[in-house]
């Protein structure tokens, strides 16, 4: 004899969606734009992924509210985290 299962019993929920918040990381403005201050803006908003804005460059403009912004200027310092 096989018994049903339970309804919902053994089934995942899908992973909450990871939405970015750049307010918690407006502090990384004029800092280093480096490895480990990627990973801790990345962290701290929330994101799901970064997205580095190097000086000069064009960006598509998707809008993706699990990524996260972080643009530079020509001496390496933060000058904008945005979302998007």
């Amino acid at each position: 004899r096989h018994d049903r299962p339970a309804a919902g019993r053994g089934l995942a929920e899908p992973p909450a969606p990871a939405t970015c918040n750049a307010d918690p990381v407006q502090g990384y403005v004029g800092q280093v734009a480096s490895a480990e201050s990627g990973a801790a803006i990345l962290k701290a908003s929330g994101a799901r992924t970064l997205r580095w804005g190097p000086p000069n460059s064009a960006w598509t403009m998707d809008y993706r509210p699990d990524r996260v912004n972080v643009r530079y200027d020509d001496a390496m310092k933060i000058i904008a985290v945005t979302c998007g």
